[in-house]
């Protein structure tokens, strides 16, 4: 954005604050992330601070007003939206704080604090039973997660890990490949209960909200591109996070928790092991995709530091479920460098020579905030 265009943006977010009776605001910037949304802080003396949220013009902010309301109505936590102006892309939001759960788990684990990761995680557990088991959320009008969105968002690994991480361009005959090896997958899958998926339900946009009962403690943030799909993945964006490990034995513990939390609404274990277990090799395919092309497209190399992590969660998946040995011969075939990376030292850059343009673009939704 030019700084002609910046300073005209900025005197719009004024007048909106204005509008909405914050004229005599102090403004504070806050970090940014992946997405393209920016948010300010907006404090007076004597009343609780307010977060406004800027978002491109292109992005629709009716689907946050949505989403957050069906959420509230379940019984979750999420910001009341305060004011807006949709046609300009402003939001006047709760300010849920600092205590997001990033930063708790960081603070427990400097102090050597295990049960305080185990609350925080049953907790958000505890919230996605809520949802799953909220009949209203899932019939929200919201595009479906369906296999067309899915082998898109898999197909991110063909189309950017290749040429960004391994300096090798892929084919168009082995992304096609790769689609439709994806495609067959999912047409094979077992039929799962819709749920209101959340799509980045990890610990970078969980917080803790103090004096809130129950599941209303989990606070939830970036939720506006949820579709309606299956209830195992956001159980497993929770459980098998880029962003940090968790142990096998807390994995499995808070995997009972959710099962018992579900009741007779869970559906069979078999059917969900293996939506899980899809849905887990989807997502780090889509995520290690994603990295890459943050790094080169968007100029966020930052987020490589979590390629090993991923490289390593999609290479256990992988040695795990035999019925997804056609993505590991693929990955053998057109990228068998590529499990190495789990091994290695995250790259600090991506290689300086640019990719070649992807085999198969297409359009492709992805969660607003990804690393």
């Amino acid at each position: 954005m030019s700084a002609d265009a910046e300073a005209e943006r900025a005197e719009a977010r004024r007048a909106f604050a204005a509008c909405a009776g914050l004229a005599d605001a102090d403004w504070e910037a806050l970090a940014s992330d992946a997405s393209p949304r920016r948010y300010f802080r907006l404090r007076r003396p004597g009343a609780p601070s307010v977060l406004l949220m800027d978002a491109p013009p292109e992005e629709d902010l009716a689907a946050y007003v949505q989403v957050a309301g069906a959420l509230r109505a379940a019984g979750l936590s999420a910001p009341a939206v305060l004011a807006e102006d949709r046609a300009k892309g402003f939001l006047l939001i709760q300010d849920f704080g600092d205590a997001t759960y990033t930063r708790l788990l960081a603070r427990a684990e400097a102090d050597s604090d295990p049960e305080t990761e185990r609350r925080l995680y049953a907790l958000a557990v505890d919230a996605l039973v809520r949802l799953h088991k909220a009949e209203e959320a899932a019939r929200l009008d919201r595009p479906r997660y369906d296999a067309d969105l899915l082998v898109e968002e898999a197909a991110l690994l063909a189309d950017w890990a290749l040429p960004v991480l391994l300096d090798r361009p892929c084919g168009a005959a082995a992304a096609a490949e790769w689609r439709t090896l994806w495609r067959s997958l999912l047409d094979r899958a077992p039929a799962t209960p819709d749920a209101l998926v959340l799509r980045d339900f990890h610990v970078d946009n969980l917080m803790r909200l103090e004096g809130e009962p129950g599941v209303r403690a989990c606070g939830l943030l970036d939720f506006q591109d949820a579709v309606i799909g299956p209830r195992a993945y956001d159980v497993i964006s929770l459980l098998e996070d880029a962003r940090r490990d968790l142990s096998e034995g807390l994995r499995q513990e808070l995997l009972a928790r959710y099962r018992a939390g579900m009741g007779a609404a869970m559906e069979p274990a078999e059917g969900f092991e293996r939506w899980a277990a899809l849905l887990a090799a989807q997502r780090h395919a889509k995520v290690i995709g994603i990295f890459a092309r943050l790094a080169r497209r968007d100029g966020k190399p930052a987020y490589l530091r979590h390629i090993p992590r991923v490289v390593g969660l999609l290479r256990r998946r992988l040695a795990a479920h035999g019925f997804l040995a056609p993505v590991s011969d693929w990955i053998a075939a057109h990228a068998p460098d590529l499990p190495a990376l789990a091994d290695a030292p995250p790259p600090s850059q991506p290689p300086s020579q640019p990719p070649s343009q992807p085999a198969s673009p297409g359009p492709t939704q992805e969660p607003a905030v990804q690393e």
